[in-house]
């Protein structure tokens, strides 16, 4: 892997990061009121806090997301520690990839192979927390919203496949 590779590494790995980057704009089928923002919380546990051009960028992807889903009300408590894993996840997305980012100049093929492996580990990691906090959100919705939310993350996965060849 050349150091020429790496931006385009880095572009498919915060995407994966960010479950959903890649959702269409579409527009909620129920009217929503706007989410208040959801302040990047400070590193807790070990977790990274993000640059501000990354927090700014999740924070629409996260409104994007809640006005897509059509979040009501009663389903905030749920949604808010969705958002925070979504925060948390990407800040160690970037500081791993800040980290391999100031090494990878100097690893042999060996060293960049395991970087990469690393960059996986925490990749699925951040994947099962985040799949966990989600079940949590999902079960709260109504069988109509559910179904939003399967097409959602349907075609989600249908333009991922796509745009990763």
């Amino acid at each position: 892997m050349s150091p020429s590779s790496m931006p385009r590494i880095i572009t498919i790995l915060a995407a994966l990061a960010l479950p959903g980057a890649a959702f269409a704009q579409t527009s909620s089928p129920t009217a929503t009121p706007p989410m208040a923002p959801i302040p990047a919380a400070p590193p807790t546990s070990g977790t990274p806090a993000l640059s501000a051009s990354k927090s700014a960028e999740v924070e629409q992807h996260i409104q994007q997301l809640h006005d897509q889903l059509g979040i009501t009300p009663a389903e905030e408590p749920q949604w808010k520690q969705y958002a925070q894993v979504m925060l948390a996840n990407a800040g160690s997305m970037e500081q791993a990839m800040m980290t391999r980012g100031s090494k990878v100049a100097t690893m042999n093929a060996a060293d960049n192979m395991a970087s990469y492996a690393q960059l996986a580990q925490v990749h699925a990691a951040n994947m099962q927390k985040l799949a966990s906090s989600f079940q949590t959100l999902y079960n709260t919705f109504p069988d109509p919203q559910k179904k939003i939310a399967d097409d959602v993350f349907r075609e989600t996965m249908g333009k991922s496949k796509h745009s990763k060849h």
